[in-house]
C-alpha cells in the first residue's frame, strides 16, 4: 500500500546533517556485571523550543550484535536528522547483548534500555528534556524493544535501583521490521515449512530454564500481550519479503489492534526484505520515503501532545 507524503514529510527528504544536530557522546546510564553502558544524544543544534521531545533509538542486531553507533550512518542518520531538525533530541542506546551462556537474555536487553529511559527522565532537567513526551523507533531486535518500551508501563522490568522511581510518558513510536509476538512462533516462519526451527528462543529461555516457564517468558516478551485501546500509537513498517522477521508479524499485531480498538498503524513496503534490502524488484515505498514516513509520523504525534 503506497501512502501520500506530507510536505513536511518531505521537506525532511531534504535535511542537512551537518547542522542538523549536536552530539553528547557515551553519557554512561548504568552499569551492569558485564561493564557500563552507554547513550548518545542527539541534539537540535538551533538550540530552541528546550525542554526537548525525546526518541529513544534502540538498534538492530538479534539482540546479540550492533551498538549505538547504528544511528550515526544511513537510513539511521536520515531519521535522525528530520527528527532533529523537527525539534527532537534523539537517544541512541547500547544495551547488553545475547551470550549463550544465559547471562543475557533478550529481558535484560529490554531492562537495560527501560533504565536508558529512566536515566533519560532522571536527568531531563540538565539535558533539557521534556519527561512528558518520549517516543520510540528502533530497528529489527530494536523494532521489539522499541515496542516494550512504548507498550509497557514506566515499573515494569526493574533494572538498577537508583533510576526506579522515574516517571514518564511515552506518546508514540515506530518499529522497522521488529517481531511482536515469540508465542506464535509460526508468525517467524516466512514459508509456513515443515522443518521451521525456532530461532530466538534460546535467547529468551536461559540454559536449564524449566519448560513449565517456556510460555510465561515468551508472553513476557512479547509486545502484543501489553497492547490494550489506550495504548500509545505505533507504526509498524515491514517489508513483505523478509525472511527474517516476516511480514505476518505486522499483519497479525494490526488484527489485535483492530479487535482491540488500539492505534495500531501498518505500511508494508514491497518488494523489500530485511533492512530494506531489494528482493526481485525495487522496493516500494523508496527507502527515503520510509525514513520519511517515519519521521512524519512522529512529528504528527508531536503535534497531537503539544
Amino acid at each position: 500500500m503506497r501512502h501520500t507524503l506530507t510536505s513536511l514529510a518531505l521537506a525532511v527528504l531534504t535535511a542537512t546533517s551537518l547542522s542538523a544536530f549536536e552530539v553528547q557522546s557515551d553519557i554512561q546510564y548504568k552499569t551492569t556485571p558485564q561493564g557500563p553502558l552507554a547513550l548518545d544524544l542527539y541534539s537540535p543544534s538551533s538550540k530552541k523550543g528546550s525542554p526537548y521531545p525525546i526518541v529513544v533509538y534502540t538498534h538492530g542486531g538479534g539482540w546479540a550484535a550492533g551498538s549505538k553507533n547504528g544511528a550515526k550512518a544511513g537510513s539511521m542518520r536520515k531519521v535522525v536528522e528530520g527528527l532533529t531538525e523537527n525539534g527532537f533530541c534523539v537517544a541512541s542506546i547500547d544495551y547488553r547483548l545475547y551470550t549463550k551462556d544465559g547471562g543475557v537474555t533478550i529481558k535484560d536487553c529490554v531492562t537495560d534500555c527501560k533504565d536508558a529511559v529512566r536515566y533519560l527522565v532522571k536527568h531531563s532537567s540538565d539535558l533539557k528534556l521534556d519527561p512528558t513526551r518520549v517516543f520510540t523507533f528502533g530497528d529489527s531486535a530494536g523494532g521489539q524493544i522499541a515496542q516494550m518500551l512504548l507498550l509497557t508501563p514506566p515499573e515494569l522490568f526493574p533494572g538498577a535501583e537508583d533510576l526506579a522511581d522515574a516517571s514518564y510518558t511515552m506518546i508514540a513510536g515506530v518499529s522497522w521490521y521488529g517481531p511482536c509476538d515469540f508465542e506464535k512462533t509460526e508468525l517467524f516462519n516466512h514459508d509456513d515449512r515443515a522443518d521451521f526451527r525456532d530461532r530466538f528462543g534460546p535467547r529468551i529461555l536461559p540454559p536449564g530454564s524449566d519448560p513449565k516457564d517456556k510460555l510465561r517468558l515468551y508472553r513476557e516478551m512479547s509486545p502484543i500481550q501489553y497492547l490494550k485501546p489506550d495504548s500509545p500509537p505505533l507504526l509498524m513498517i515491514q517489508g513483505d519479503k523478509d525472511t527474517t522477521i516476516p511480514v505476518k508479524h505486522a499483519y497479525y499485531m494490526k488484527q489485535k489492534a483492530e479487535a482491540l480498538h488500539a492505534p495500531v498503524e501498518t505500511l508494508i513496503i514491497e518488494n523489500a526484505g530485511h533492512n530494506w534490502r531489494q528482493v526481485d524488484a525495487p522496493i516500494k515505498p523508496t527507502q527515503a520515503e520510509i525514513v520519511a514516513k517515519t519521521v512524519d509520523f512522529l512529528i504528527q504525534q508531536l503535534k497531537a501532545h503539544p
